[in-house]
């Protein structure tokens, strides 16, 4: 097991925009340090199935001269609700805090979600450090300073762009992760593999029982390069101006999904779906080799993830996908291949394009 941490930089245009991922095992000692000197009160916000991790972080801090205190919250996208954010507002206001002190998100991608848009909305911006404990999380959700939370029109819809002051991927997290929930947050690397880094998607080929196993040099090498993927494209596009949306790759349909089926269903496996999606929808449209777009249905059913979905769903997903943050108006956009690591955008002004598409997904 490779035991020395490895630094990945996200670079912004002010000084405030730039920070480090650190990716590496028991790394929670470096907590103090990146949350900065003047910090003096923490809130560590923390689901309910990470209880004793939330208390072991607020002692670590308790035990360096940082005044912690926690707020547990639902699991999942449970917590990604308005009345959890004023919750974890009114503890802030309770205990005082000022702009000079910090939050700290211990969970998976849906709690550095929650707790980056509590920091970013109070007093207008304090500092949060993300220590993803899933895969999801890890790759994804607290690299970019992307915050949100989700209401009944659909997922993300409210948020705000906060940079994190740091983020400390402790692989050791990894070892008590469920499996399927570590194979469910591998779709987001597979959507980095298709959209950047073409060696993620050799690694997941050529070993795929390593791929999927904590504490492996293969998966690591995947986790990594996943996050480099997305710290260089956040680091030249914060605001998702341009390059940013071909990190969506997948999401459009994939959020639909998940608004279809009420949250019950992991944000990785509605992935999944989205990226074959997409790759048939190129194809149609002649943008994508046969090739490419049989390769996204190969790689995620080795993994295991789901890659159809119900035939009788398509209204449903029509309305949820024409919500999406993409839509200009009544247009609806979508990011697609022009070929390996060759993202694009296509805009789709008839949705008999799109029901075709799905027809080849649709079970």
């Amino acid at each position: 097991m490779n035991t020395q941490a490895t630094t990945i930089s996200v670079t912004g245009s002010a000084p405030t925009e730039n920070y480090d991922v650190v990716v590496g095992h028991g790394l929670l000692g470096l907590l103090p340090g990146m949350l900065g000197e003047r910090v003096r009160k923490v809130l560590v916000i923390h689901p309910r199935a990470l209880r004793t991790t939330g208390d072991a972080v607020k002692a670590d801090l308790d035990a360096a001269g940082i005044q912690a205190f926690t707020a547990e919250i639902p699991d999942a996208e449970e917590g990604k609700h308005i009345q959890v954010a004023a919750f974890c507002w009114q503890v802030l206001g309770q205990n005082d805090f000022t702009r000079s002190d910090a939050v700290v998100a211990v969970g998976g991608g849906a709690v550095t979600d929650l707790a980056g848009f509590v920091a970013a909305t109070w007093l207008r911006g304090v500092k949060v450090v993300h220590i993803p404990t899933s895969l999801l999380g890890m790759v994804d959700a607290s690299v970019g300073g992307k915050t949100g939370i989700n209401t009944a029109e659909g997922k993300n819809l409210v948020g705000a762009f906060h940079p994190p002051a740091g983020v400390l991927v402790d692989l050791d997290a990894l070892q008590t992760l469920p499996r399927n929930e570590l194979v469910t947050g591998l779709a987001e690397s597979v959507k980095c593999g298709f959209i950047a880094d073409p060696e993620i998607l050799s690694i997941i080929e050529g070993a795929p029982d390593a791929s999927t196993t904590a504490g492996t040099a293969e998966l690591r090498e995947v986790i990594e390069r996943s996050i480099r993927v997305k710290a260089e494209i956040v680091s030249a596009d914060l605001r998702e101006s341009g390059r940013r949306e071909f990190l969506n790759y997948g999401h459009t349909l994939g959020h639909a999904i998940e608004l279809a089926e009420r949250y019950q269903m992991r944000h990785g496996a509605a992935v999944s779906i989205g990226l074959v999606f997409a790759a048939e929808l190129a194809r149609s449209v002649g943008r994508l080799s046969d090739g490419v777009a049989d390769r996204h249905k190969e790689i995620l059913s080795l993994l295991g993830l789901p890659t159809s979905y119900r035939r009788d769903r398509w209204a449903a997903l029509l309305d949820g996908m024409r919500r999406d943050k993409k839509s200009r108006g009544d247009l609806l956009r979508f990011v697609v291949l022009d070929g390996l690591a060759k993202p694009g955008i296509l805009e789709v002004p008839d949705t008999s394009l799109l029901f075709a598409a799905y027809q080849e997904i649709a079970e």
